[in-house]
């Protein structure tokens, strides 16, 4: 049974084991107004900005379903997320998976009234256009930050231009209309773990010429988890920053349902120990995103995508209190 006190926590497994009911996120409650909550996390079920496997529009529901295994109390910072805020099921956005454009309207909308209220979202997409909405929602229409600085996990930058026939947004584009919008400072935002063959060009030239730190996954292996948070603090500084998760980021030994795979990449515990390295910053929402449950019928990168996002959670809920 939930606490008296705090409702917004998951009920016992040892009176509601985890297989039961009707799956939410970390198997708290649904909470349908979430501008009461401190943290919503929300389900962006929307991969209409793919170019080339879809299925992470799947996302939230197999992550929702394989957060089930997550517990209250993170066994290295002791934090328990669950304790520190309230923290609730927000649902999914609306979407319309006939246009884009309007998409991104609707994700953008719900989010607006979180922004106003100060609740924090704790996104899972999803294709990664749709953190373009949520900045939208959070930079924009909260009026708190203004822009704001990022810690980004990605294979690939997502900072180009046009393509496809001169279409503007796609999952390869957020990063750049963000800066272009006057959303993302790009001084104030670090890219761990870019690499792959590109198909012409400079895929990272936007992120680079604007002032992004681009750390390619050589780079990333040669400084160590370490250094790399420390320069992503060194980055980031003090101001305002979201988290941006992409599970393409992982070797996909790790994360093998994802869109875009690239070999080469860290592991799972690394990407843990780099999130956990985020500690005391002044985070402001976190994303998801990718994971892609028809190429990965086992569910681990959905497991892996739940995983990753209660670190977040840790992190949110710390941060908040």
């Amino acid at each position: 049974m939930n606490d008296d006190a705090n409702p917004f926590q998951p009920p016992d497994h040892t009176v509601t084991p985890r297989f039961m009911g009707i799956p939410t996120f970390m198997r708290v409650p649904y909470v349908a107004d979430a501008t009461e909550l401190d943290i919503a996390m929300i389900g962006v079920p929307f991969d209409g900005g793919v170019t080339n496997r879809p299925g992470a529009r799947h996302g939230p529901r197999q992550v929702r379903d394989m957060s089930s295994l997550i517990r209250r109390v993170h066994h290295v910072t002791d934090v328990n997320p669950f304790e520190l805020c309230k923290v609730g099921d927000a649902g999914d956005t609306p979407v319309n998976p006939m246009n884009l454009m309007k998409s991104l309207q609707l994700i953008e909308d719900f989010y607006t009234p979180l922004a106003e209220a100060g609740t924090m979202p704790l996104s899972v997409g999803g294709d990664h256009l749709i953190t373009l909405p949520i900045m939208r929602a959070i930079a924009q229409n909260g009026s708190k930050h203004g822009p704001v600085g990022m810690v980004h996990f990605d294979a690939h930058t997502d900072t180009a231009d046009e393509g496809f026939g001169g279409e503007k947004y796609h999952h390869g584009t957020p990063f750049r209309r963000a800066v272009e919008e006057g959303l993302l400072d790009p001084k104030r935002t670090i890219q761990i773990g870019i690499r792959g063959a590109r198909s012409s060009g400079d895929y990272s030239q936007f992120s680079l010429d604007s002032g992004m730190r681009v750390i390619y996954i050589e780079e990333y292996f040669e400084m160590g988890v370490d250094a790399v948070i420390a320069e992503t603090r060194r980055v980031v500084g003090d101001g305002p920053t979201y988290i941006s998760f992409d599970v393409d980021g992982l070797d996909p030994v790790y994360a093998p349902g994802t869109g875009t795979p690239e070999v080469g990449g860290y592991s799972t515990h690394e990407a843990q120990r780099m999130l956990r390295g985020l500690r005391g910053l002044n985070l402001i929402g976190a994303d998801v995103v990718e994971v892609a449950p028809p190429f990965d019928p086992t569910g681990n990168t959905a497991l892996v995508g739940a995983t990753m996002m209660y670190e977040m959670l840790c992190l949110l809920a710390e941060g908040r209190t």
